[in-house]
């Protein structure tokens, strides 16, 4: 066949599914993977609800979908995986969607996540995985074994940007902690701010499914519309705060004012949610007088390893947090469920 589905966003909330031409062979250092599964982002609601996130507009119709996994069809001349291995047809790998030059900066210091002149699946204008094939730079393939399955394969690229917002939030054995939002991502950083050694973690949200959630990760749960958080939270550790909030709902005004005002003096606060209106607004005087030390979360860097480690260890719950599977033929109604918050919708899953 010359032609494969593709979901491609036309404007705010107008996601069609159509024939377009399949992708040209890989070339040398590529491959191309025959997409099997694919999560629903909250950065992806963002370009679904807007036409943009932050300052990145839409230009054009755009495959979105950044969180997936596939099997390899096609291997170009070289195509080694992220550890260095050769990457053969039938080969099962999740995929990071960054794409870093390699050449600047911050990728030869370490840091492929800020990198300058990177390509990033799903972000205008580079095409992303609500596709049936797609073309990317095998170095960016990591190989999974059987017992991960396709969802869990996916669902790796969330898992790795909790795992480095933990990473940035420092944490140490016995420290107390915080997660501002219980979407998937702040789930996913309760579990792993648990597995470092946090103890206790608190989680707030609004929707109740989402605190079940929480409490069935072992996080403590605060229904924020039926007791006020920060005062639950003081109370519960006297007066004194927690040690690290991490901010992973939306980053508006209200989350992040939240944040802060559950920390300790002198605690760490980590943003992982990007804001609608692209702006972040603290209250100086609440984050200065603490003397608070403030990280911002741009996606993950190394991470695949440690997360298929996880996996494959049981360590981590990937799986139990997909609440709604579609087709790709449903992709526009995969992202209303999520876009929506329809009851019970935890992580919306589309494969085929």
């Amino acid at each position: 066949m010359t032609t494969m589905r593709a979901a491609r966003l036309h404007g705010p909330r107008d996601l069609r599914v159509e024939h377009v031409a399949r992708p040209a062979p890989p070339g040398p250092g590529e491959v191309m993977v025959r997409i099997k599964a694919v999560g629903v982002c909250g950065s992806d609601l963002h370009t679904y609800l807007d036409g943009r996130i932050g300052d990145t507009e839409l230009g054009g119709p755009l495959v979105l979908g950044h969180e997936f996994a596939g099997v390899v069809e096609q291997a170009g001349d070289g195509a080694t995986d992220g550890e260095g291995r050769a990457l053969t047809v039938g080969q099962r790998v999740a995929v990071d969607p960054a794409q870093p030059c390699g050449r600047c900066e911050l990728c030869r210091t370490g840091h492929p996540n800020l990198c300058i002149d990177h390509k990033f699946c799903g972000l205008w204008p580079t095409p992303g995985a609500l596709q049936e094939l797609l073309v990317v730079p095998a170095d960016t393939c990591f190989a999974v074994p059987d017992s991960i399955d396709d969802e869990e394969a996916a669902l790796l690229e969330p898992l790795g940007v909790a795992m480095h917002a933990v990473d940035l939030a420092h944490l140490r054995v016995g420290h107390s902690a915080a997660v501002i939002g219980a979407g998937p991502i702040g789930l996913w950083c309760a579990q792993m701010a648990r597995l470092a050694g946090a103890s206790p973690v608190w989680v707030t949200d609004r929707l109740p499914w989402r605190l079940d959630a929480a409490r069935q990760l072992g996080a403590e749960p605060i229904h924020i519309e039926q007791q006020d958080p920060v005062e639950a939270i003081l109370r519960a550790t006297h007066g004194r705060g927690v040690d690290v909030a991490i901010e992973a709902a939306w980053s508006d005004e209200a989350a992040l004012a939240q944040a802060a005002d559950v920390l300790r003096p002198g605690g760490r606060l980590v943003v992982v949610g990007i804001a609608s209106d692209d702006k972040l607004t603290l209250q100086h005087a609440a984050v200065r007088r603490k003397g608070l030390t403030i990280a911002l979360c741009r996606r993950m860097k190394h991470t695949y390893p440690r997360a298929i480690r996880l996996a494959v260890e049981g360590r981590v719950g990937l799986r139990e947090l997909a609440s709604h599977r579609f087709d790709l033929g449903e992709a526009d109604a995969a992202l209303r469920c999520a876009a929506d918050y329809e009851p019970g919708a935890v992580k919306v899953m589309v494969r085929w």
